[in-house]
C-alpha cells in the first residue's frame, strides 16, 4: 500500500518522537556512562577512586545493583558520594541497603547535598547508617586517606544552598605536601576553594555534582541548572589553581527524565 506524503511524515515523526522518549525516559537514566580519567603524575603512587553523585534514591532498581556490581569489580581504593544521595529521612535505610551491595572493605566517603537538607534528613541518624557501611560523612572536615601506595588529603564540604561550607576551616590542619581532593556538592563554591587554596599553596582536585549535567539539554545547552551551579554544567573545569570535575550524577529531580545528559559514574586515577 502506497503511503501519502502526509502519512509518511506522520509515521516518521512518530518514530523519531518514540526514539527520543525512549532515550529520555529509559536509556539516559538506566544505562550509565562510565568515564575514566588518569590524573596521576606518579604511576607507582596511584589512588583509584570512583565518584557517584546525586543518587536521589527512591528504591533499589536494577541499575543500582548493576552499579554496585561494577564498583565491586573495579575495586577502587575509595568511593566518593558527592551529595544528594537521598531526599527524605525515611530513605536512610534505602541508602544503607544500596551501600550494603558494595564490598564493605572499600572505603567510602560522603558529603551532604541540598536535598539532604530540604528533605530534613537527620544527620546523626545518617552518620550512624553510613558508619555501619564503612562510609565516613564529612561536613567541613578532612582526613588523610592512606593506601598501600599513597596518602591523600580528603576534604568534605557542607552544602552551599542550605548549609554552610567552610573550606578555610576544613583545610586548616592539612598536610600541604600531600595531594588534596575536595568533595564539594555545589560547583560554584569552587571559587572560594580556589581563593583559599592559593593562600595555602595547594592545587586541589575538586569533585562536584548538583547540576545533573543540566538533566535536559538541547544542542549541549541546559534548559536550566539549579542555584549553586553558577556557569558550571558538566565535565572538567581547570585553571592555574584547581581542576574540578562536575558529575552529571545518577538520579533525576522534578521530572524523571534525562535528555542530552546521560547518567554517569566516574573513575579517577590520582
Amino acid at each position: 500500500m502506497k503511503l501519502s506524503r502526509r502519512s509518511f511524515m506522520i509515521k516518521m515523526f512518530s518514530g523519531v518522537l518514540g526514539l527520543l522518549l525512549l532515550d529520555a525516559f529509559w536509556l539516559e537514566q538506566y544505562f550509565l556512562e562510565w568515564n575514566t580519567f588518569d590524573l596521576a603524575k606518579d604511576d607507582k603512587k596511584k589512588l583509584k577512586a570512583i565518584q557517584l553523585s546525586d543518587l536521589h534514591l527512591e528504591k533499589i532498581k536494577w541499575v543500582h545493583k548493576s552499579l554496585a556490581k561494577r564498583i565491586n569489580k573495579e575495586l577502587p581504593d575509595v568511593l566518593f558520594l558527592t551529595g544528594d544521595s537521598i531526599t527524605k529521612n525515611s530513605r536512610i535505610p534505602l541508602l544503607k541497603e544500596f551501600l550494603s551491595l558494595i564490598d564493605q572493605n572499600i572505603q567510602k566517603v560522603a558529603i551532604l547535598g541540598n536535598k539532604e537538607y530540604s528533605g530534613r534528613v537527620d544527620i546523626k541518624e545518617l552518620r550512624q547508617a553510613l558508619d555501619a557501611c564503612n562510609c565516613t560523612l564529612l561536613i567541613n572536615e578532612s582526613f588523610v586517606l592512606k593506601t598501600k601506595l599513597t596518602k591523600v588529603n580528603i576534604l568534605g564540604l557542607d552544602d552551599l544552598v542550605f548549609g554552610t561550607p567552610d573550606f578555610e576551616s576544613a583545610s586548616i590542619d592539612i598536610d600541604r605536601s600531600l595531594p588534596t581532593i575536595v568533595l564539594n556538592h555545589c560547583p560554584i563554591y569552587r571559587e572560594t576553594v580556589d581563593e583559599v587554596s592559593a593562600s595555602l599553596g595547594i592545587k586541589p582536585i575538586i569533585l562536584s555534582g548538583h547540576t545533573h549535567g543540566g538533566q535536559i539539554t538541547f544542542f549541549g545547552r541546559p534548559l536550566m541548572t539549579p542555584y549553586g551551579s553558577g556557569d558550571y554544567v558538566k565535565g572538567w573545569y581547570s585553571n592555574e589553581i584547581s581542576k574540578m570535575y562536575v558529575s552529571k550524577g545518577i538520579g533525576t529531580t522534578i521530572f524523571p527524565i534525562r535528555f542530552g545528559a546521560r547518567a554517569e559514574a566516574t573513575i579517577f586515577y590520582m
